[in-house]
This record gives C-alpha cells, structure tokens and sequence, in this order.
C-alpha cells in the first residue's frame, strides 16, 4: 500500500523473502499501488529495498502494461525507474531489465 505509506510491515516481508536463495522479486505493479498523486520519490524507498535486499543478480523489472496506466504512462514510469537505477553500473542495469528475465523464464 504504497499510496498510504505502508512500508512496514511490507519491508520485513520483503527481506524475509530475500532470505530465500531460490527466490526472485518482479518489479511490477507499483505504480498501481501508488495512487494517483505517486512520485519517484515516493517509490524510491520500496524500489530501493527489493534490490538492496535481493541484489541486482535476483531482480526483474517489468512494465506492468497496461495496468501501469491507472496513475500513468509507460514512459513515466520508464522514466521513474530509470531515475531510480541511475547511480547503478551498467552490468547491472542491464541484469534488472533484461539478464535476470532472461534466466528466471529460461528465455
């Protein structure tokens, strides 16, 4: 419940989840959970925890299309996570949008 600020007890969840070896998390549907008034800034602490808790090497993004155009436009969102993976290295901006996927769906 992204849109009332609800990150506990989500982000115990989240970790305890990460614990896992075997598990992958999707980024996907945030923006759903947002609300209309949703900010990069206000994603950011939830987007940034699944990857510090999972790492680069368990994380897949995906666009959440069309769902993701309740509260805005694939760009925005394009944009927003890009935003928010700018300081990674390129190695591993390419394993959230494309390296993990490829694995994780044996694609």
């Amino acid at each position: 419940d992204i849109e009332n600020d609800a990150f506990s007890p989500w982000e115990a969840h989240i970790s305890e989840c990460a614990r896992l070896e075997n598990v992958t998390a999707k980024i996907s549907g945030v923006i759903a959970y947002a609300g209309a008034d949703w900010s990069t800034e206000k994603l950011r602490p939830y987007i940034s925890h699944v990857i510090d808790a999972f790492t680069f090497d368990r994380v897949v993004w995906g666009s959440d299309f069309p769902v993701c155009t309740i509260h805005a436009s694939l760009e925005d969102w394009v944009a927003s996570i890009k935003d928010i993976v700018a300081e990674a290295t390129p190695e591993e901006q390419e394993k959230l949008f494309s390296e993990n996927a490829t694995r994780v769906y044996r694609l």
